[in-house]
């Protein structure tokens, strides 16, 4: 009987445990093939001993509305950057890719599916080119995967952002104050920008397109009339001034390689203040919520459909591409052109657009 291992790596994300789901259900219809699941991404194939569980229908029953994922995540180490500790206590890593794609032919897989973000896809390719036959499913909440619409996890991440909005709309008039919502979204300003045109927010400040502080001091004044009014601003993790920096910190945590976004709430108040602001501001950083909790229906249904699209290119051998929405299609690109780039958001864009018909400055 065929078997196909499921990995899900990188940051958590509602409607994982859908994509899981959906992977077992399908390969019980037509093809009877047997899914397993590794722990942690690939970790689970790499320790020892192996932490690799099978998955059927009692395995995954239910598990579509729940956050997280069953078989749990990490976005340090994998089969290239193994961290090794030395004996003088320095970390190291190794390259153990080999060793896995071995034990994964010994073993009997015939395909893997990774779930995954830009970094998790990029592993797949490289795997994929010393002949392991994967696929790839893009997840990440940011919304920034190149060839692809949209992400499951993007759309409830954008739900709670506005929900934030919506909540701190009630303080903010209360105390005629200008409240700070930090989003995430890393380089791209997906989140802040669906959340700003969905909370109302008069700025939004996202990496595309860096802002000025005069302008955005410009549009604040025009809702305070006479010492009184009230603003709310969505600033994206990765945005920064004209001719400024992105607010970021190297992590100090074996295995991670990605700098730590956040902060530039505070860095934004602090600039407004400096440039003569003299009205109250607080500031609020979302962090992860953002990325917890029940996924939405869409992201339900999307990861589902991602899930069951999986699968049969496992079956049909579709190996070395990525599941794709496109144009309301569910459909599939190589992961040689799915991590080729990013899908950021477009400074002349119908959504920016959008934001600025409404009257959402963008600092620019």
């Amino acid at each position: 009987m065929p078997k196909v291992l499921i990995t899900t790596g990188g940051g958590d994300c509602p409607g994982l445990n859908a994509v899981i789901r959906a992977i077992v259900k399908r390969a019980n219809q037509t093809a009877k093939w047997e899914v397993y699941g590794s722990m942690e991404a690939f970790n689970g194939v790499l320790r020892s001993p192996k932490e690799i569980i099978r998955l059927d229908d009692e395995k995954v029953a239910g598990i579509h509305h729940k956050g997280g994922t069953i078989l749990q995540t990490t976005n340090k180490g994998g089969p290239f950057d193994w961290p090794v500790q030395q004996e003088d206590g320095t970390w190291t890593t190794e390259d153990r890719s080999d060793e896995m794609i071995e034990y994964l032919a010994r073993e009997g897989y015939d395909a893997v599916i990774s779930i995954g973000g830009d970094g998790s896809q990029k592993i797949s390719y490289e795997l994929y080119k010393k002949g392991l036959n994967m696929i790839g499913v893009p997840k990440t909440i940011d919304n920034d995967l190149a060839c692809t619409d949209y992400t499951f996890g993007f759309q409830t991440a954008v739900d709670i952002a506005t929900d934030a909005v919506d909540k701190l709309v009630t303080t903010a008039e209360s105390h005629h104050r200008l409240m700070i919502l930090e989003v995430m979204g890393r380089g791209a300003g997906w989140i802040a920008l669906h959340s700003a045109i969905g909370g109302g927010a008069e700025v939004c400040l996202i990496p595309e397109i860096p802002y000025d502080i005069n302008e955005v001091m410009e549009r604040l004044n025009e809702r305070y009339v006479g010492g009184r009014g009230f603003a709310i601003i969505v600033i994206a993790e990765g945005a920064k001034p004209k001719d400024g920096t992105v607010v970021a910190r190297e992590s100090d945590e074996v295995g991670y390689k990605n700098p730590r976004l956040g902060g530039v709430a505070y860095q934004l108040s602090d600039q407004l203040k400096a440039a003569g602001f003299k009205h109250d501001i607080r500031e609020m950083v979302l962090g992860h919520l953002q990325r917890g909790g029940t996924p939405i229906a869409y992201d339900r249904v999307l990861a589902t459909q991602f899930g069951v699209k999986a699968m049969e290119m496992a079956i049909n051998k579709e190996y070395g591409r990525m599941v794709s929405f496109l144009d309301h299609e569910i459909t599939s690109v190589s992961l040689e052109t799915a991590t080729d780039g990013q899908n950021l958001v477009d400074p002349e864009g119908f959504m920016v657009q959008t934001a600025k018909g409404v009257g959402i400055s963008f600092g620019d």
